[in-house]
């Protein structure tokens, strides 16, 4: 199937497999995730929540509550390694983000083709270009 690929953290302890090709390509430049990531924006995968497996144990989780809503976003990692793997949001529990360099196969095709959605412009980092031809959104798309 060619929508199966697999990832995982830099220990290789977690491991995953995907089973269908991702939604789209959320990249968010909230403060919160800049901190997370130590980067200027983090760049999630989007699926189905049935979509992901996890091979191995499944990842240790931080639940952060947000100051703009209150809702929680877990953000899924290795306790042995630190790697980030992914997020899940109280907003929408039927969705689970992969975190992008967590992928086995960096050249998947169908990275290119997926449309890429900008949330929390507001807050990116002034030397961060975004495309003028992609969905950008000062805060998130979802209230």
């Amino acid at each position: 199937m060619p929508g199966i690929q697999g990832g995982g953290c830099v220990c290789r302890k977690i491991r995953y497999k995907i089973t269908s090709t991702p939604l789209r390509v959320t990249i968010c430049h909230c403060i919160w995730c800049q901190r997370r990531t130590g980067a200027a924006f983090g760049v999630e995968l989007v699926f189905e929540k049935d979509q992901v497996h996890f091979a191995s144990e499944a990842p240790s989780v931080y639940r952060h509550i947000s100051d703009l809503s209150g809702r929680w976003v877990d953000q899924h990692f290795c306790n042995t390694c630190g790697s980030g793997i992914g997020l899940t949001l109280e907003a929408v529990p039927t969705i689970r983000s992969i975190s992008i360099g967590s992928l086995d196969d960096q050249g998947w095709p169908v990275l290119d083709r997926l449309e890429r959605r900008h949330v929390f412009v507001r807050s990116a980092r002034q030397w961060s270009i975004i495309p003028s031809d992609v969905e950008q959104f000062e805060e998130h798309f979802r209230r």
